[in-house]
Parts: structure tokens; sequence; C-alpha cells
């Protein structure tokens, strides 16, 4: 069992893109997450009523975040703004002007660019708990290519079109597991000198229905074949294992993963 891939999502919605290797913190792979766009009101946006978002691929430098042809350097600390994340209402470093009109022109309408202030301390939940950026709820995102190759053989038997790994926007692709969904049984994991803990299954909502190269809804896959075989029992269909930091350090794409405890 090996790491095939590693993703980061600087922008949280936006396009991610792979790295041969990331520094691990305890809000997940460094960088990830870690800015997001907001509305006139503070409130995030994200793909399921953005899904244009997906085709946008910024890239980090060690100081400046990448959008296109431009360089918008990254703004530490400064002045901040409110904002809202699901339930969570915290704060966010304005990055400026020339940022906010390069994400509302590229999106035609009225966003801002904020970053994590450095005394960000948000909690999470889960079985296991830990502290986040701007993710959803947990700081990894764990998936198999077994589970997707599970997946992808129920949408084929239902005269579907087979869906990429992106559409789930995984932090860390595992290969190696014969079995699909092994990554739900994982309860402690030590890869490369990192170490993480199960948090939570990931339960999916609409954006696995958005193709991540054209920023298109392309439904009803693969939810509705998920929904087949996935359901969890609070609601929604689930893929994918959330997962918080425990020890930190650096990940690499060929690291072997080491499985220190199974659920029970």
């Amino acid at each position: 069992m090996i790491v095939s891939d590693l993703v980061v999502y600087p922008v949280k919605g936006c396009g991610g893109y792979s790295v041969a290797s990331c520094a691990v913190e305890p809000t997940g792979l460094r960088g990830d997450r870690m800015m997001m766009l907001v509305d006139d009101d503070g409130v995030f946006l994200s793909q399921r009523k953005v899904p244009e978002m997906a085709a946008i691929r910024p890239h980090l430098t060690d100081s400046a975040l990448c959008l296109g042809g431009a360089e918008f350097p990254i703004v530490a600390d400064g002045p901040r703004v409110p904002v809202v994340v699901h339930t969570w209402h915290g704060s966010g470093v304005d990055q400026g002007d020339e940022a906010a009109e390069a994400f509302s022109s590229t999106l035609k309408r009225s966003v801002r660019l904020v970053r994590t202030p450095p005394d960000i301390h948000r909690e999470t939940t889960g079985e296991t708990t830990g502290v986040v950026g701007y993710a959803d709820g947990n700081a990894l995102l764990v998936l198999s290519l077994s589970s997707l190759d599970g997946l992808n053989e129920r949408i084929l038997e239902r005269g579907g079109d087979p869906v990429p790994m992106n559409r789930f926007r995984p932090n860390v692709v595992v290969s190696g597991w014969p079995e699909p969904h092994t990554e739900d049984r994982v309860r402690r994991a030590a890869i490369g000198d990192v170490e993480l803990a199960y948090a939570k299954d990931c339960v999916r909502c609409a954006v696995p229905m958005v193709d991540q190269g054209t920023g298109l809804k392309d439904g009803p896959e693969p939810i509705r074949s998920l929904a087949t075989y996935r359901r969890d029992p609070d609601g929604g269909v689930t893929f994918g294992m959330k997962a918080q930091v425990v020890t930190t350090g650096t990940i690499a794409v060929g690291d072997k993963i080491d499985v220190l405890e199974w659920r029970a």
C-alpha cells in the first residue's frame, strides 16, 4: 500500500494540483484550503452553488498565490473580515483588491479572497479530533484507487460513464489495497514520518457531480450509483475517509502506508 497521489487545494472549492511531496501540518497538507472566496456577507463559496470554481486552478509559491499569469503576494496577517464556513463563524485576512478583482472577474460575481489568520484555532469533530483551516470539517481526505474502481464498475453496469478520482477531491490517494473501501477500516496509519487517525466517513454532497475539468454540472453519477450501496445511516452517501493529523512531518508519493490500528 503506497501513496499514489497527493493533492493540494490552495483555495477552498477551486481546483487542486498534485505534488510529489508535501509537509503535513496539524491542519493537513501545507497550504491546503487555507484560503477561500467569500461573498459580500462573508459566507464561503463552494462548488455546490458555484460549480465553475472547479475550473479555476490557483497554485502556491512560498510567498504568493498564482492564478493564470498573475501572482498575488500572500498577506499573512492584516485587516480581518468576519467569515462563515457552514456553522463556523470566524475571521479571515483579506488578500487585497487585486486578488478580489481577479477572482470576481473570473466568476462574474463579487468575491473577496481571504486567508486563515495565523492565530486561527478551529476545532474539528469526529472519532479523532484536531484542528483545521477552511476545509469543510477535517484535515485530510483519504481515498483508495480500489474504491474508485469498485464504484466505476457499478456505474458501467448501469450504463453510465466512469468518473475520475478528482470528482471526489481527495488529498491522499492510496494504491495497493485489493478491497474497495479498505480506508474506512483504518483507525491509525503511518505514512513516512506522519501519523494519521480516523475522524469519520466522508458524507458526500453534490460536488462529485461537477466535472472538475470544465466546472459544469455532470450528474447524476456518481451519486446515483453510490446511493445503491453506500448510504449512511444518518442520511446521504459516503465515499472516502476523513482523517486528522496526529504527528506532523512530510508525505511523498511512493511512501508506504503502514496501518497501525484497524477498526475492531
